[in-house]
Parts: C-alpha cells; sequence; structure tokens
C-alpha cells in the first residue's frame, strides 16, 4: 500500500476539499463535491488544471450521464415496456429524487450535478479519458429495496409518497447547512440512522464499487469527481482489489419473500372455503363480495388519485380482486397498460418529461406519462391496502 507521506506534500493550488491519494506508483485526486454547490464546480477545474490528469472519473452511471448531457433521452422510453417490467416504482423514484435536487439547486442557484458536468466537459476540452465509475442507478435502487425490510419498506414508501402528494419545504436554514460541506457527514449518518439497510447499498456498496473503478482508470495521474460523503469509504477501499460483479448483481427475492406472495392468497381462498364449510354458501358469497368490493374499491381509489381516465379507473376496479390472488401481475400494470392505451403518450410528452422535475410535484399529474406512472403506483398500493383489509374482515368474521 503506498501512502501520501512517502510521495512528498500535494502540489501548491489544491482545494482544500481535493484528497491525494496514491496507489501502484498513481497518484489519484479525490475531489469531494456537493452535487448542488458552485463551490464544488470551482474545486473541480482548479484540480483538473492544477493535476493535468491522464483520465477524469466522475461519479455517473451511463443512464445518469445520458440524462445529464442529452435533455432529449426520454424520448427514446417505452412506457409500455417499462410498465411490463414492473420498472415503473424505479421510474418514479428517480423522478422524486431529481425534482428534489432540482428544488435545491435552485436555491442554491445551480444546476444539480454541475460539479460532475465541469468534470466531463473538462474531459472533452482536455482530451483526456473520460471514465463513468458508478454502479447502474436501477442496480443500486433494486438493491437497495431488496435489503429492506417490511416495515422500513412501508415507511420508506410514506416518505416518498408524501413528498409526491405534499410538495415539500426547504427551509433557508436546511439551504444554509448545505452549502457547508463539512455538513454532509452528518447528513449521511442521520441517514443512515433512520435506514441502515439504505446506507449499505448506496454508499457503503458504492464507495467499494467507485474505488475499484477509479482503480482501474488507466493514466499515472487521476482525477475522481465524487460526492463528499463517498471519500473517506475510498480512500479506505482504494488500496485493495475488488471483485465487481458480486456488487452488480441484483440479490435473489429470498424464499419467504417468494413464498408469502402467494401464501396470503391461498390462505384467503382457504378461509373463504373454511366459511362454506362452517356457515354455508350465503356466508362464502358474503366473504366473496367483500374481498371484490374491498380490493376493487380501494385500487380504483387509487387510479383516480393518480388522474387516471375513467376506463382506467374502472380497470383498476375490475383487475385488483383477480390480481390479488395471481401475485404474477398487478393491479397496477393493468390500470397503468388501460391508460397507456387510452391516453397514449406522445413524443412531445415523453420530451416534455424534464419539465415533471421543474414543476414537481404538480408536474406528476400533468404529464401523460409521469401520470402513467402514478396510475401503476397508486393502483398497486390501494389494491395491496385491499388485500389486508379485505383478508382481515374475511378472517374476522369466518372464526
Amino acid at each position: 500500500m503506498d501512502t501520501d507521506e512517502a510521495h512528498g506534500p500535494a502540489p501548491t493550488g489544491l482545494p482544500a476539499n481535493t484528497r491525494r491519494l496514491h496507489d501502484r506508483g498513481r497518484e489519484i485526486y479525490l475531489v469531494g463535491t456537493a452535487h448542488v454547490s458552485s463551490e464544488s464546480v470551482q474545486d473541480v477545474r482548479r484540480t483538473v488544471e492544477t493535476v493535468t490528469p491522464d483520465a477524469i472519473c466522475v461519479e455517473l452511471c451511463q443512464a445518469r450521464y445520458e440524462a445529464f448531457t442529452r435533455p432529449d433521452a426520454w424520448r427514446k422510453m417505452d412506457v409500455f415496456k417499462v410498465i411490463k417490467e414492473g420498472k415503473a416504482a424505479l421510474l418514479l423514484s428517480q423522478l422524486i429524487m431529481s425534482a428534489f435536487y432540482k428544488r435545491i439547486g435552485d436555491r442554491l442557484g445551480v444546476r444539480p450535478g454541475a460539479d460532475m458536468l465541469e468534470g466531463v466537459k473538462l474531459a472533452h476540452e482536455r482530451g483526456v479519458e473520460l471514465v463513468l465509475v458508478d454502479r447502474d442507478v436501477q442496480v443500486t435502487l433494486k438493491r437497495t429495496w431488496r435489503g429492506l425490510n417490511y416495515w422500513n419498506k412501508l415507511k420508506l414508501l410514506f416518505v416518498l409518497l408524501s413528498s409526491v402528494v405534499v410538495e415539500p419545504e426547504i427551509d433557508k436554514q436546511a439551504v444554509d447547512d448545505l452549502k457547508r460541506q463539512e455538513r454532509l457527514g452528518d447528513v449521511l449518518v442521520e441517514f443512515a440512522n433512520a435506514f441502515p439497510a439504505i446506507k449499505h447499498s448506496i454508499i457503503d456498496e458504492r464507495d467499494v464499487y467507485l474505488a475499484q473503478k477509479i482503480r482501474e482508470a488507466e493514466g499515472e495521474r487521476v482525477v475522481a469527481v465524487v460526492g463528499s460523503g463517498h471519500v473517506p469509504g475510498i480512500a479506505r477501499a482504494i488500496h485493495t482489489d475488488h471483485s465487481l460483479a458480486p456488487l452488480e448483481t441484483v440479490p435473489e427475492r429470498s424464499l419467504w419473500s417468494r413464498s408469502i406472495k402467494w401464501l396470503v392468497p391461498s390462505l384467503i381462498v382457504a378461509i373463504i372455503a373454511y366459511g362454506f364449510y362452517r356457515a354455508g354458501a350465503a356466508h362464502s358469497l358474503e366473504s366473496v363480495s367483500i374481498w371484490v368490493l374491498v380490493n376493487g374499491v380501494l385500487a380504483a381509489a387509487g387510479a383516480a388519485l393518480a388522474l387516471g381516465h375513467p376506463v382506467t379507473v374502472l380497470a383498476a376496479f375490475l383487475a385488483a380482486p383477480i390480481t390479488s390472488l395471481n401475485p404474477a401481475i398487478a393491479a397496477g400494470w393493468v390500470s397503468g397498460l388501460v391508460q397507456a392505451w387510452v391516453k397514449k403518450p406522445t413524443v412531445a410528452d415523453l420530451e416534455a418529461m424534464g419539465e415533471v422535475v421543474t414543476a414537481f410535484p404538480k408536474g406528476l399529474w400533468r404529464n401523460p406519462v409521469s401520470r402513467i406512472l402514478l396510475v401503476v403506483v397508486f393502483s398497486n398500493l390501494g389494491s395491496t391496502l385491499g388485500t389486508f383489509i379485505s383478508g382481515s374482515w374475511i378472517a374476522a368474521r369466518s372464526f
């Protein structure tokens, strides 16, 4: 392992937020940035001008790089494919996070991700290798979701959905704290205390991933532009060779989580059958009615809350009682596909997806594409709630 001390003092002119590391005879300069800080943009430029690197690494994956550099990337999105592959909730989560950064950036007077874009720009200007070192954002989100237990999933959903329904306020004190980069570490600690599993996948795993990708960058001098919160973790991991394959895969669902999806509907059917045996056909018919009405009404309410077309609301009502008994299909998928068929998005709608973030949260309902995502998520939530309520009701009256 190489040490900084063994290589003498760092070059003069480096920003205070740039940390020099050595690994296998190479110089690696970590520029710790805040993604919504104009000072960070200047730090990136000063570091590159001082170091004259052979490669510039940025904390972006290919998908986020295209989102930053190609505003028209939304035009290529296949809405039907997003729904069929069950990615609506992931995409909606990305929109919510983008909107949050946008609001902070507006208060600070800087475009979110300007620090990364500066690194990209300098790499092109100087003709040096640009290396995208972050893990694919969808892999990170999926690994995060799989790492949460049931109650933490509900907690996270509540936080995300509350930011959709209620416009979040960002007060002056929060903005002032974000301006001070040393506060970022405290924010990450608080975040980790609330969601330890999220910290592991979003911070710890990515520290290792970023470090390995930076190690693989070619050249004697490498500048890496990363969020300040990742600098300590990267510094710890940079001297060890890591296999990225385990971090690039989405873990299979546990046997319990796969089983419970079928266990719940099987239990409901068994309870209804027991009610028939114990109290006769009339009792079972009432139980079936409860199942159909509660599931259907709550799923339809979700579709209506998303301002779905009346045909979409009807589809959610009809689909929920059936899909709740078949985990291979979700009520939101059906209602989302119907909404996409009734109100098929145009190229202009796809191009306007960037405005959804600007006008968040109202923009989610205005754009036909994001409204489809809301239909999927809200219908699924209504159906899930309906399953627990109706199932509990049926069980209570059957025993």
